[in-house]
């Protein structure tokens, strides 16, 4: 693969990572049906994965104490932080562990931008929460290519 091919290909793997809901889930798969090895696809979709996660910590609460003001967003901000409490009950339980479990799984409603979003409203400061939230991205990564691979092995 030319070289600036395998850029612009690591580049839709890394921004696909980067966007809520597709996260790993879609990023690994994009960046390997693009031609990237798995590994690589992986690697760079966690990276992705993680760049948004500081922001979202540390300009959550600012934004919504903003937003719950208006008429239009405040109804939407409230059902975002009831959402955040619902999913956040494993993370109060089991703290850092949770959050880390919170993210770790691949499933829709779970992942980076979640785990996040559950650190701010639970108000976990992010030197605590990035560590626990790495490491969920790491093994939600992994599982993701080790599906990834085995669906692309049985075509």
């Amino acid at each position: 693969m030319p070289a600036e091919d395998m850029f612009h290909e690591l580049l839709l793997t890394f921004f696909t990572a980067m966007t809520p809901i597709l996260e790993l889930r879609g990023a690994i798969p994009v960046g390997v049906a693009a031609g990237l090895p798995p590994a690589v696809a992986c690697a760079v979709s966690i990276v992705g994965n993680l760049v948004p996660v500081p922001f979202i910590i540390l300009l959550t609460r600012r934004i919504f104490d903003w937003l719950r003001r208006t008429r239009t967003f405040g109804p939407r901000i409230q059902w975002l932080e009831r959402r955040a409490h619902l999913k956040g009950r494993l993370v109060r339980k089991y703290r850092l562990a949770g959050l880390m479990i919170l993210v770790a799984i691949p499933l829709p409603g779970t992942g980076a931008w979640t785990g996040a979003l559950v650190a701010a409203v639970l108000d976990i400061r992010l030197r605590h929460a990035m560590p626990a939230i790495a490491m969920g991205v790491v093994i939600a990564g992994i599982i993701i290519t080790a599906l990834t691979m085995g669906v692309v092995h049985l075509f």
